[in-house]
C-alpha cells in the first residue's frame, strides 16, 4: 500500500519544488510520511466544504494547490478559520500537500497546460529561471509561458480562451480587434507579468485576475489582457493532477473534489420594474 511519501515523492518529481517562489510554502505541510494512504482528494484551495468532503470521504491525503498554511503560524486552534480547518484535517489524520508555484511552473503545469489548451507553438518560459547550480531539475524551465500562434482577432482568442476553461464570460482589457500573434501567460495573479510579456513582443497576457491599475498599466504599453478569473485559470489543472495521480498510483481512489466552487459568479442586472 502507498505511503504518504510514497505520494510526496511522485508530486516532487512532477513539480520539483525547487520551481516555487521564494516566498511560497511548498511540499508537505502537514501529515506522517510513514502513513498509509487509500484516497486522495486534489483541490485549488482548502475551504470547510473541501474539508467537509475530505472527513465525510475518510480522505486521507489532500493536495491543494494553494497552500495551507500559507504564512506561518503561532498557534492552532479553532479561535482562527485557517486553525479550525488545520485542526480538523489533523484530528481526522488528513496529510496536505501543496506544489503551488511549483506546479505553475513545472514542465507538465498549470502555464504549460494552458499553452498547450491554446494551441501555441514554440512555446517557453516567460521568465526563464537562472541556473547558477547546474540543477538539470531547472534547466529550461521558469515562470510563465510564452507561444506563438497564427494571426488571431483578440476576441476570437478569448473565445478560444473560454471554451478550453469552461467559462461563460471573463474580463477582457483592449480591442476586440487586436491583432495577436505572440501570447504571454501566467495562471492565477500573475498581473507582474504586464512588463515581461511586453518586453517578450507578446500582444496579450492571459492571468486569472489583476489589479485595476495593472489593466491601465496594460493599456498604457498597448497590451491587451484577458482575464477569466483566479479560479478558471488554475482550478482545470486539479482535475488533470488527479488523473496524473490516479495513473500512478492505480490502487488508491483519487479524485478532484467535488464540493469545491468558484466563490464568484455573475449576475446580471435586471430589467427596471
Amino acid at each position: 500500500m502507498a505511503t504518504v511519501a510514497d505520494v510526496c515523492r511522485f508530486l516532487e518529481s512532477f513539480a520539483p519544488t525547487v520551481l516555487a517562489e521564494d516566498w511560497d510554502n511548498v511540499g508537505l505541510l502537514l501529515g506522517d510520511r510513514q502513513s498509509t494512504v487509500h484516497k486522495v482528494m486534489t483541490c485549488l484551495t482548502v475551504t470547510g466544504e473541501v474539508v467537509d468532503e475530505a472527513v465525510a470521504e475518510q480522505v486521507d491525503f489532500v493536495v491543494t494547490h494553494h497552500p495551507i498554511p500559507f504564512k506561518g503560524v503561532k498557534r492552532i486552534s479553532t479561535d482562527s478559520h485557517t486553525g479550525s480547518l488545520l485542526w480538523r484535517l489533523a484530528s481526522n489524520g488528513i496529510a496536505v500537500y501543496s506544489p503551488h508555484t511549483a506546479f505553475d511552473s513545472a514542465p507538465g503545469g498549470i502555464n504549460q497546460q494552458l499553452a498547450e489548451g491554446l494551441a501555441l507553438e514554440d512555446i517557453r518560459p516567460l521568465i526563464p529561471l537562472s541556473d547558477t547550480e547546474g540543477d538539470e531539475r531547472i534547466s529550461g524551465l521558469g515562470t510563465g509561458r510564452v507561444g506563438h500562434c497564427s494571426v488571431v482577432k483578440l476576441h476570437e482568442l478569448v473565445n478560444s480562451v473560454a471554451s478550453f476553461l469552461q467559462v461563460d464570460g471573463l474580463h477582457v482589457v483592449g480591442d476586440k480587434d487586436l491583432e495577436v500573434t505572440k501570447v504571454g501567460i501566467g495562471c492565477g495573479s500573475a498581473g507582474e507579468f504586464i512588463r515581461p510579456a511586453s518586453r517578450a513582443g507578446c500582444q496579450v497576457l492571459l492571468t486569472g485576475e489583476a489589479r485595476f491599475h495593472t489593466c491601465l498599466e496594460a493599456e498604457s504599453l498597448e497590451m491587451a489582457m484577458i482575464l477569466p478569473g483566479h479560479y478558471a485559470s488554475e482550478r482545470f489543472a486539479v482535475e488533470t493532477l488527479a488523473n496524473s495521480l490516479a495513473e500512478e498510483f492505480s490502487d488508491l481512489s483519487i479524485w478532484a473534489s467535488r464540493q469545491e466552487r468558484d466563490p464568484l459568479g455573475w449576475q446580471r442586472k435586471k430589467p427596471d420594474s
